[in-house]
């Protein structure tokens, strides 16, 4: 067995990659929570379209969070190509790969944020139009941006799946966090996969359940990389025997 040593720039970079995934993570709750959760009202256009009215500049703040995330996660998924490059180019590209698509599943979400924005604009040209059809119009932009939001988990999953491997392979955080990783973000690919298919799949597993499991160990792990940083990767080395 040999170690491999960790220089300095996997060393900054999984600082970088703990302070992006707490700020990512705190920027993607409050935006959509703190912000959306309160403007938008399931089932009803009218009421949707009064929140966003009355609150236009508290909607386009939770538009710039979500840029905002967006850009965290570049940061966050090019720190991590960083620090596992080392362990296996190939699948550490992958995987930053597949985290920029839902990267880009985020910008179609910010995307239609500003369509349903415009349509509730009050605009000269949308005059031809009813109120209570450019509501239902809003209404339904806003909502699709669930299935973006889907779409994306799927790569996202996917990527923090090859990441926990490369992380168990690695050896550079414990074990067993590295497992929970894969662990946690496969059972979000296959339910994620399976609500494709059964959209009732739901009412089995509960939505919150797809990705709060990945979600803690993408905590766990951005204090252990703030807090504790990098241990040095043991690998195996064959042995020649002597003649």
């Amino acid at each position: 067995m040999t170690i491999s040593p960790i220089d300095d720039s996997q060393r900054t970079a999984a600082k970088v990659a703990g302070f992006a995934y707490l700020i990512t993570f705190a920027t993607v709750v409050y935006v959509n929570f703190g912000i959306f959760g309160r403007l938008i009202v399931g089932n009803n256009a009218a009421e949707t379209a009064r929140n966003i009215l009355a609150h236009e500049r508290l909607f386009r703040i939770g538009i710039v969070g979500d840029l905002i995330y967006c850009a965290g996660v570049v940061v966050l998924l090019t720190a991590l190509y960083v620090i596992l490059k080392p362990v296996s180019r190939g699948l550490a590209l992958l995987a930053a790969f597949w985290r920029l698509v839902w990267v880009l599943m985020w910008l179609l979400v910010t995307l239609n944020l500003f369509d349903a924005l415009r349509l509730l604009s009050g605009a000269h040209y949308l005059q031809a139009f009813e109120a209570e059809r450019l509501q239902a119009l809003a209404r339904f932009y806003l909502g699709a941006t669930s299935d973006y939001y889907y779409v994306g988990l799927l790569f996202g999953a996917l990527a923090s799946t090859v990441c926990g491997y490369l992380w168990f392979k690695s050896r550079y955080i414990p074990r067993a966090l590295a497992t929970f990783g894969v662990i946690s973000s496969a059972f979000c690919v296959a339910c994620t996969l399976v609500f494709y298919i059964f959209p009732n799949f739901d009412k089995i597993v509960n939505l919150w359940w797809f990705d709060t499991p990945m979600g803690l160990f993408d905590i766990a792990l951005s204090f252990w990389l703030l807090f504790k940083g990098l241990r040095p990767s043991v690998v195996a080395v064959p042995t020649t025997q002597a003649i």
